[in-house]
Order: C-alpha cells, then sequence, then structure tokens
C-alpha cells in the first residue's frame, strides 16, 4: 500500500522520516526514539522506505544499514547530508564524496544536501558575500560531477536556518547551478517560497520531495524573526498534511502532471518531550491523507 495512483496518473511513492519521530541531529532537540521502535512503527504503518535520519542513528556500516532496515521491510531512498559549501578555505568534495561512496554501497538512492551554516541548530544564520555565493554555487557543480562516479541523485534541500532559506536565495540557486531540488514543502513556505509556484515554475528541477504541512501564522512570525524555529517546531509550526495552509494536494496532482516519478518524504518534524508520546498517530494520518489523493 505504500504506492497509490493519483487521479492525474502519477504513483505517490511515500516513504517515512525518523525526525517524523523526533530523531534529529540538532544537540537537545528533544527526546531520541530508539531506532527498534522508529523503524517498527514504519513498518506498521505499510510504509516500506525511509530516510536515513541524522549520523549514528542506523549503523555507520553501509551493508549493516541496508541489512538492518529490510529486516523491518524497508529500504532507504535518501539521507539529508548538511554541508559547509560557501567557505572559499574549505573543501567539501571529500566529506561528499565519502557520503556518496557509502550511499552506493548501501543502495541509498539521493544525497539530500543542504548548505550548512557551520553552527549548529536552525535558529540564525549569517548573510552570504558575493564570494561566498561564488564558492557555494561552484561546489555544488563540482558535487554533481562527482555523482555521476557514483551513481547517485544529488538535490539541494533548502532549509530554514541554512544558506538557503528564502526565496531570492532559491532563485539564485536556480539560476547559477544546474543542481535539482528536494521540494520541502514545509521549509520553503517558511522561508517565503510558496512550494506550488516552484512546481509550476521549475517542475523539471524538482527530484526529491519532502512533504509537511505547515502553520501559516507561526511560519510568518518565524520568517519576521519573532520566534526561533525551534521554538516554533515544538509550538507545532508542522500539522499533518491537509491539517494546515500548504496546498498538498495541488503540489501532488502538479508534480503527478509533470511526469513526477521520485518519493514523497513524510516529514512533520516534531520535538519530543517523552517516551510516551505517540509521532505515529501524525504519521498515519499524514499518509492516510496522502492516498486519499488518489
Amino acid at each position: 500500500m505504500s504506492e497509490r495512483e493519483t487521479a492525474s496518473g502519477g504513483v505517490v511513492r511515500a516513504a517515512g522520516a525518523p525526525i517524523s519521530w523526533g530523531v534529529c541531529e540538532v544537540p537537545g532537540w528533544g527526546r531520541q526514539l530508539d531506532r527498534s521502535r522508529v523503524l517498527a512503527e514504519m513498518a506498521d504503518l505499510g510504509l516500506t522506505a525511509t530516510e536515513l535520519g541524522p549520523a549514528g542513528f542506523l549503523p555507520p556500516s553501509p551493508s549493516r544499514c541496508r541489512s538492518l532496515l529490510g529486516g523491518y521491510g524497508l529500504r532507504a531512498v535518501g539521507g539529508f547530508v548538511p554541508v559547509v559549501l560557501h567557505e572559499p578555505r574549505h573543501d567539501p568534495l571529500p566529506e561528499v564524496r565519502a557520503t556518496m561512496r557509502a550511499f552506493r554501497e548501501g543502495d541509498v538512492e539521493a544525497v539530500v544536501l543542504a548548505a550548512a551554516t557551520g553552527g549548529e541548530g536552525y535558529d540564525a544564520k549569517p548573510a552570504l558575500d558575493a564570494a561566498g555565493w561564488k564558492t557555494l554555487l561552484a561546489n555544488l557543480g563540482r558535487i554533481l560531477r562527482a555523482a555521476r562516479e557514483f551513481g547517485r541523485a544529488v538535490t539541494l534541500h533548502p532549509h530554514v536556518g541554512t544558506m538557503v532559506e528564502t526565496r531570492q536565495e532559491v532563485d539564485r540557486v536556480l539560476g547559477g547551478s544546474a543542481v535539482p531540488l528536494c521540494l520541502d514543502t514545509g521549509h520553503l513556505l517558511i522561508g517565503g517560497t510558496d512550494p506550488l509556484d516552484l512546481v509550476r515554475a521549475v517542475p523539471g528541477r524538482i527530484a526529491h520531495v519532502h512533504l509537511k504541512d505547515v502553520d501559516a501564522a507561526l511560519a510568518e512570525r518565524v520568517r519576521a524573526g519573532g520566534l526561533g524555529y525551534t521554538r516554533a517546531v515544538r509550538d507545532g509550526i508542522y500539522r499533518p498534511l491537509g491539517e494546515g495552509d500548504v496546498d498538498v494536494a495541488g503540489i501532488v496532482t502538479g508534480l503527478a502532471a509533470a511526469g513526477y516519478s521520485g518519493w514523497y518524504v513524510l516529514e512533520q518534524d516534531v520535538v519530543l518531550d517523552s517516551e510516551e508520546a505517540d509521532p505515529a498517530r501524525d504519521v498515519r494520518a499524514s499518509l492516510a491523507y496522502l492516498r486519499s489523493l488518489a
């Protein structure tokens, strides 16, 4: 039941993500659930694929990771890889090449890059000058060329608190590089980009999708600087699909009409306070909504 056909003829391939269970790379984010619980609940929901989650959540050995996921009937379709791309004195390519090599050995499909600031968390970021932009765009080109060697898909994930967050920054990447995008419907909206606009304007640049729904009022407070991103997640900025202000139906329909055949990763980032929380409930609701679009 992980793949359903939409009314427009496209196939919806749904995958899970550990962040929907509160598992996050940011120090102090919240309660970090055991991977056995997270993977078992994904399998119970009928999911057959997931993203990897942060370093340390799954075994570092590609073969052990693939074997562990297989035991739950899951495969890895991508991994979030925050990398400093804008610093002229830092070469990200060795790190990214090592990740691509591990993804090839572990049969992980997509490297989901984020243009990291170099700091921890996503509540602030520095301004990027002309030299930083030149370096960032050049590094994206180098990474794309390296990806061909390893046979991995590479996408750039516009993300709150990274060097590519706002609509102006997204447009600069689109105009200055050939890198495909990870369409994260939540981070884009919070950063000031309507994700449906991108689906209509540049569907060919979208190679991976993170589906989120968002409380637009909280998003506006984050965008205006009156509310920190981490606090907004704790306050429930992300909603189950169909319960927020993102036009999820329009996005899925538009992508299907454009021939998108990739994965829809269900991501409702949460901060958990205890192991008694039930994050699978919201994932179940999101999955039911996504299937209802068929």
